[in-house]
């Protein structure tokens, strides 16, 4: 523990799910930790439970720029720094091609890429004043390869995995490092909603080396030690938690 001592993070989406299992973990590390959501009531429990000493909560609609201004005001208000961004707020949608409302489409781009570009945009500055940070941008093994029903969602992680690579490329000068992070399959009541409706649950099982869906914490460990010092060298990579997925030849 302590492996994020003096750090304040913001995390997106961070009400339910990966976000909030971030949310706690980073906490546990010892970082100082604004987040946002648009689950107000849920957002709301999390940040109480961990307490205003470490912890606070805004509503945050990822789209808003007007929103991305006020989250980053509150982390500078609260704590005086911003050396981390996790943007993990995402939607996921099963839909084929041929069926999809472009209404649908537009929205997953909205949310999963342009508030990733958002907030890469709105983080520039502070940690520019703060000497360098981590920005981590939570893509997708679907930033590989492509799934059938999932042509938003891959087409917004390819773009997540673009944006990672110009912007580290951008901001290294500032001392500030982009790192994208490439989940496979995890229990979240999101994936799991989807997933019936969806792709099926035992033949991906059955495609994966370990045999198993991800827990929250084991990718919030990942976006941990990138949010940390001790991946100081590590900029425009991707890094992927997949339970073996893209090691075969496909499911």
């Amino acid at each position: 523990m302590g492996r994020l001592d003096g750090k304040v993070a913001l995390i997106t989406g961070g009400a339910r799910g990966m976000g909030k299992s971030h949310v706690r973990h980073f906490a546990a590390e010892g970082a100082r930790v604004v987040f946002g959501d648009v689950l107000d009531a849920k957002g709301a429990a999390v940040a109480a439970q961990l307490g205003p000493g470490c912890c606070r909560y805004v509503h945050h609609d990822v789209t808003s720029e007007t929103d991305w201004a006020t989250a980053v005001a509150a982390v500078l208000e609260a704590f005086g720094r911003l050396d981390v961004l996790v943007n993990n707020a995402g939607v996921l949608k099963f839909g084929s091609i041929a069926d999809m409302p472009l209404a649908d489409f537009r929205h997953i781009l909205d949310v999963n890429a342009v508030g990733c570009w958002l907030g890469m945009k709105a983080v520039i500055g502070p940690m520019t004043a703060a000497g360098g940070g981590s920005i981590i941008n939570i893509s997708s093994v679907e930033g590989f390869t492509g799934a059938a029903g999932l042509s938003a969602y891959s087409a917004s992680k390819f773009a997540i995995r673009g944006m990672t690579k110009a912007a580290a490329q951008e901001l290294g000068q500032f001392g500030i490092r982009v790192n994208s992070v490439h989940p496979g399959g995890v229990l979240t009541r999101m994936v799991i909603e989807q997933a019936q409706t969806g792709r099926d649950g035992e033949r991906f099982l059955g495609s994966l080396p370990l045999g198993r869906f991800a827990e929250p914490a084991e990718i919030s460990r990942l976006v941990a030690y990138l949010a940390s010092d001790e991946s100081s060298y590590s900029t425009g990579s991707e890094f992927v938690a997949d339970g073996g997925l893209l090691s075969g030849p496909g499911y």
